[in-house]
């Protein structure tokens, strides 16, 4: 596999990530497609209406749609999933009827397993497409009508880990040609599983402030990460490094991630998030109580990470915590939620599997049963 000197590129998600991807892409005069899963968003397009994003990227342009998965994967040699987590698994069991070997799949951002999913059903018919997976999104804003979108930032680090392992370079430089040189490689999925802040942050800042959301209030989000609920932050950062530490990897910490993502002077979490207002970086908090701080994140974030602090004897009490509380803040199992995990368990994934899979083939620990028990074990924990 060699990188094309000029690259088609189908992105999954009509979104602020996924418009946002696509306008990096056109400044950076790549062509691409999109396509929108729901298939509502080319009903908007049909007269040839642009897209206008501003912020930190400046652009109006008229997005190239197609109409199905299967065309998208068909005309494109990279595609790119900009879309929630709850979205992930239909989508990747679409796009994998018709991915080629030669093909390269980014996931924007990758949550835990959504790579391990891929592979494993593509593996019995011996495809082999080079899977990337970023810790975060290299963009962030919002949506300000469905054809304006406002970035409130282009990352300028985003941590990327490949599958397989042995073409990571490839990978970086695959991400570099399209989205410029602000990428690091990590070491493998397990870095990047463990390198995504979103959960651990939502969690804090969607538990401290969930009236304002439940009420639809209109709210700065930095303005409200106060002196506590930077502690919080700080604290469930602490845990997730904990984890990283027991499985001898190096992790970006939570002052960096704010550092780097928002352009702020180090300090404390509460410090970082008072620059960002000063700066007049006020992005606004979630307003219903659908928002993907805790229906993606915490199925698809806390989940994982709680699995996985007990497969190396760390525990993550906090995450279970904030896990068991917003189960019943929303009247539902989470756990019960993340079908990534469940379909890899309908497969007859071992904990084994998936941790060589996340690790690399040299990775080693005891095993500790099937995932359903280690989700039941997890279900079960009482404070």
């Amino acid at each position: 596999m060699e990188i094309s000197d000029n690259p088609t590129v189908g992105i999954i998600g009509t979104g602020p990530i996924g418009l946002g991807c696509a306008a990096v892409l056109s400044k950076n005069a790549i062509n691409s497609f999109i396509w929108s899963p729901t298939g509502s968003f080319p009903e908007r397009l049909e007269l040839g209406q642009s897209v206008r994003v501003t912020g930190a990227v400046e652009i109006e342009f008229v997005p190239a749609m197609v109409l199905t998965a299967q065309k998208l994967v068909e005309v494109c040699d990279i595609i790119v999933l900009a879309i929630p987590a709850y979205g992930h698994k239909m989508v990747l069991d679409q796009i994998a009827l018709n991915l080629r070997s030669d093909q390269t799949v980014i996931i924007s951002s990758h949550v835990p397993f959504a790579s391990e999913y891929l592979h494993s059903i593509l593996e019995g018919k011996g495809i082999t497409p080079l899977i990337i997976a970023l810790s975060t999104t290299i963009v962030a804003g919002r949506k300000k009508s469905p054809l304006q979108v406002n970035l409130s930032t282009l990352r300028d680090r985003v941590d990327i880990a490949t599958l397989p392992a042995e073409h990571a370079e490839l990978g970086l430089g695959i991400c570099q040609q399209l989205f410029g040189d602000r990428f690091v490689l990590r070491d493998g999925l397990m870095a990047i599983s463990l390198s995504n802040l979103n959960p651990q942050n939502h969690l804090g800042i969607a538990l401290c402030n969930l009236t304002r959301i439940e009420k639809g209030e209109t709210w700065i989000q930095a303005e409200n990460i106060t002196p506590a609920v930077g502690r919080l932050l700080e604290k469930l950062d602490g845990e997730r490094l904990a984890i990283g530490q027991a499985l001898n990897l190096k992790l970006r910490n939570i002052y960096e991630h704010f550092s780097w993502s928002f352009h702020v002077e180090p300090g404390s979490v509460a410090d970082m998030s008072a620059a960002m207002v000063k700066n007049g970086q006020c992005g606004y908090g979630p307003t219903n109580m659908e928002t993907r701080y805790v229906l993606e994140d915490v199925p698809y974030g806390l989940v994982p990470i709680a699995w996985l602090g007990r497969q190396v004897g760390v525990r993550a009490p906090l995450h279970e915590a904030g896990i068991t509380l917003f189960n019943a803040l929303y009247d539902c199992n989470f756990y019960a939620m993340n079908d990534l995990m469940m379909g890899l368990e309908t497969m007859g994934k071992s904990d084994d599997n998936l941790l060589k899979l996340l690790q690399g083939e040299t990775g080693k620990l005891n095993r500790l049963g099937r995932i359903d028990r280690a989700l039941e074990q997890c279900s079960n924990y009482k404070l």
